[in-house]
């Protein structure tokens, strides 16, 4: 493969209904990085049956080319489809990253294309760098259960792909009036394109938990023994404004939903405020919260790895602290007012 004829950062950019999925707008902002780093162009791929958001807010917030695939057969996600697509938009152009988000669509679509390009895919990283000497990108994600942090590199093959965590990244600001270019780019499909035709999408009627956006999270783990303390957590959290959050071992025990989890094998999030009940603070679940601005650790055992990482220590039952802070939280209140 002659990588010498590879340039230029493309990000996949996801959207569902229309509407842009945040992790691609996280991706734009470090793929400009990048592009900067190696004095490349930052291009989008977007695939849609018809995008409701601005085209030029992917260009105000870093993208320097729009690359807009428009087909009926691209609303709902469908694997084929997308694999065509993207495949023949990434041979057109060459560039030598391509960035996905690690969501479900993202994870499904981005070993299609690599294997379709002959080149690697790493996924699920949590950390991107560049070598500027060789131009490779320095892919790191976590390993052999989340106990070594491996940084990965496809030296002979372009492009060189990743998926990337949801907030691992953060967002930009934009420019406002950033010039750039959106250009059409057509795509033939044939009925052998499709082998899935979605029928009907039906949407849970649970209320979806996302606390990944949460800017407060009352996180619980094993230590705070059983299902009946996470009430005692969402009364903290209702009092907060915040979202209630939860370890693996919580999810595994069972007590709450899966979509509460953080950590490595859960949801990357970087909060305001973190408080974590409970929680010993296994590598794994810091390596999802690590990044939090205020760290605010609960923990009988004054040895607990999560104090390492605590911008606030409390050494106690959470038992007896949340309680307590729930109580005392209106006086706060009334004292901050006075």
């Amino acid at each position: 493969m002659e990588i010498q004829n590879y340039s230029d950062v493309m990000v996949f950019v996801e959207q569902r209904e229309g509407h842009v999925q945040k992790v691609s707008l996280e991706l734009i902002s470090k793929g400009r990085e990048i592009a900067d780093e190696l004095g490349a162009r930052l291009k989008a791929a977007v695939l849609t049956a018809g995008l409701t958001h601005p085209v030029h807010s992917l260009i105000e917030l870093g993208c320097d080319e729009v690359i807009l695939v428009e087909h009926p057969i691209l609303e709902p996600y469908t694997t084929e489809p997308y694999t065509k697509a993207l495949t023949e938009v990434i041979r057109a152009h060459k560039p030598e990253i391509v960035l996905f988000g690690a969501t479900t669509i993202g994870r499904d679509l981005a070993p299609r294309v690599s294997s379709r390009l002959d080149t690697g895919l790493t996924a699920d990283c949590t950390k991107l760098e560049v070598d500027l000497e060789s131009r490779n990108l320095l892919m790191t994600r976590p390993a052999f259960g989340g106990n070594i942090m491996a940084t990965i590199i496809c030296p002979n093959h372009r492009p060189q792909m990743s998926t990337v965590r949801p907030g691992v990244m953060q967002m930009a600001e934009p420019v406002i009036g950033r010039i750039g270019v959106c250009r059409n780019f057509e795509i033939a499909f044939s009925p052998e394109d499709q082998h899935v035709e979605v029928l009907e999408v039906v949407k849970a009627s649970k209320k979806k938990v996302n606390i990944e956006d949460a800017t407060i999270l009352i996180s619980g783990g094993r230590g705070i023994g059983s299902p009946e303390a996470f009430p005692i957590l969402e009364s903290l959290a209702d009092k907060l404004g915040g979202t209630v959050s939860a370890s693996r071992a919580a999810v595994d025990a069972g007590w709450i939903d899966r979509n509460h989890q953080v950590g490595q094998t859960g949801k990357t999030v970087r909060p305001d405020l973190y408080i974590a009940c409970g929680i010993s603070g296994a590598i794994q679940h810091l390596a999802g919260m690590e990044e939090s601005e205020f760290i605010v650790a609960i923990n009988k055992d004054e040895g607990a790895p999560i104090f390492d990482a605590a911008d606030l220590s409390i050494v106690g039952d959470v038992h007896k602290i949340i309680p307590e802070l729930i109580r005392i939280l209106p006086e706060l209140g009334n004292r901050n007012a006075q």
